[in-house]
């Protein structure tokens, strides 16, 4: 693939970005406990960040179709700035909650940066540059637990301000360096309706984009359920520090960067993208399932690893499909809506987690496989459609 620079500083933007949220999430749990948060409550503030961003994120995706990717990944990098300095200051429950939903209402990050790889992509190298995205957010993810479990050794805020210095890193990088991708925004009208939220429903009626959205939908709750199972086990099962949290994290998030790698030998060897998704989606199950039996740390890691690592062709075998198939929607308008159902995912997968919860651990990781079971059900009727391959 011919190097294309804006690919590059965005993949640098990215890193930065998925940084400062993976020095954060496996801390979460135990920050929140100096504050009396318990695993319920932690659902409950995992869901406030994505409830705001379900209603933000088509939004600021619309307005970067209409204004620009650039201006407006610089002003969702700020917010996220902003919410870690509140979290790091944060005197009580309520400060931690008033953060977290500020970093979503500006957190249309994700969205606008896939906007930006569908402007500057074409169908036969999409999924290997949305690939390429996955593989920076998740390298911020492996590095980003590592730096955070060691930062709280020197003081509980200490990773949320260092997060905070990364997300602004980030937004100064856009501003000074990444170039502008939307070059169709000057020719829309000015009193042009820039997104009716009833575009939340009617999305998912569309041929094969609606189908693509709806699976990630799902597999987002089931990812958001295992990270809530993730810490509760960590920490109240196998009493793990802090450290050893964020570097069993990291280990975790490096299975789904290690897939990447192998992106182009697997779309050589197999054609279909729905194929793919639909074999990924099957050793996801799994592997989950099989986590919900475990009650050793080494078990624990084998199976959780094994799903990271399917879980890794998810988002770059989804975004591509949706991309392929817009033609007639801006981009940044349905990688918004795509966004929100993610962010819905990520509502209601941390709040049946804590539902579960305390009847068992190992509930959650239940739970979680069978979100995964239904996405299953539903790749089979993506699979027999044909324009939803490579």
């Amino acid at each position: 693939m011919k190097l294309d620079k804006r690919l590059w500083v965005l993949v640098f933007i990215c890193v930065i970005n998925s940084l400062g949220f993976g020095i954060i999430v496996p801390l979460l749990y135990a920050y929140g406990k100096t504050f009396g948060l318990t695993s319920q409550s932690l659902g409950f503030l995992m869901a406030s960040f994505s409830i705001a961003q379900f209603f933000a994120t088509p939004v600021l995706g619309s307005l970067s179709d209409k204004y620009g990717r650039k201006p407006l990944l610089a002003i969702s990098l700020i917010g996220t700035c902003i919410s870690f300095l509140m979290f790091a200051w944060a005197q009580g429950i309520i400060i931690l909650f008033a953060a977290r939903i500020l970093d979503g209402l500006t957190g249309g990050n994700i969205s606008v940066a896939q906007a930006i790889i569908s402007d500057t992509s074409t169908p036969a190298d999409r999924a290997k540059k949305f690939g390429i995205l996955s593989s920076a957010l998740g390298f911020g993810f492996i590095i980003g637990p590592a730096i955070g479990g060691f930062l709280s050794n020197y003081g509980a805020q200490i990773p949320f301000f260092f997060a905070a210095g990364v997300s602004l890193l980030g937004a100064l990088a856009t501003i000074f360096f990444l170039e502008e991708t939307n070059g169709n925004r000057r020719q829309k009208g000015p009193r042009e309706k820039f997104f009716n939220f009833s575009t939340l429903y009617t999305t998912l009626k569309l041929p094969v984009i609606g189908t693509a959205i709806f699976i990630g939908f799902l597999l987002t709750m089931a990812q958001f359920s295992m990270i809530l199972g993730f810490q509760k086990f960590t920490v109240d099962v196998l009493h793990l520090s802090k450290g050893n949290i964020g570097f069993l994290y990291a280990v975790f998030a490096a299975t789904g960067v290690i897939m990447q790698f192998c992106m182009q030998w697997i779309l050589n060897i197999i054609k279909s993208r729905s194929m793919i998704l639909f074999l990924s989606t099957f050793c996801c199950f799994a592997a989950m399932l099989l986590t919900g039996f475990t009650t050793a740390l080494i078990p624990f890691i084998v199976w959780i690893c094994v799903y990271g690592l399917f879980n890794g062709l998810r988002n770059p075998m989804l975004n591509a499909i949706i991309a392929d198939n817009n033609k007639n929607q801006g981009q940044g308008r349905i990688l918004g809506v795509n966004q929100s159902y993610t962010s819905l995912g990520q509502i209601l997968g941390p709040i049946a987690a804590g539902l579960v919860s305390p009847r068992s651990v190992h509930y959650i990781f239940f739970l979680s496989a069978a979100f995964i079971a239904v996405a299953f059900g539903f790749t089979f009727v993506f699979k027999g459609k044909g324009h939803a391959t490579a």
